[in-house]
């Protein structure tokens, strides 16, 4: 899960990467969804079995009412990482953050997902 979020790491970017995603508030649903879009949802460079496998552990960790999504988003202050604004520490809702990157990956991804879904697991 950490290949959806990693992208927001802004960790030695500051001049670049964090000066464009600073304008982003991650607890509004629309700036929420305009971030998934443009940089989690990146995954041209994956193939069609990476991109279902990837979002099939999205789905299970989702799945699972006591997973702890905050703990995604934590930074420890020995870790080579750190995010554009406060809010990111501490998501009003990061559980919230990965269903919507989960249900837009389906929307964006759905060919390839359906390509992957038709082939047989057992021949990966």
């Amino acid at each position: 899960m950490k290949w959806f979020i990693g992208v927001f790491d802004v960790y030695d970017r500051e001049e670049t990467r964090s000066a464009e995603l600073k304008v982003f508030n991650p607890n509004d649903r629309f700036d929420r969804a305009e971030l998934i879009k443009k940089y989690s949802l990146n995954l041209g460079c994956l193939s069609c079995r990476h991109k279902l496998v990837l979002l099939d552990f999205l789905a299970e960790k989702l799945s699972d009412a006591s997973y702890d999504f905050q703990s995604l988003f934590d930074i420890d202050e020995g870790d080579a990482g750190s995010w554009p604004r406060g809010e990111w520490y501490e998501l009003e809702d990061p559980r919230g953050f990965l269903q919507d990157v989960y249900f837009l990956a389906q929307e964006t991804s759905k060919e390839d997902l359906l390509l992957a879904n038709l082939e047989d697991r057992d021949s990966w």
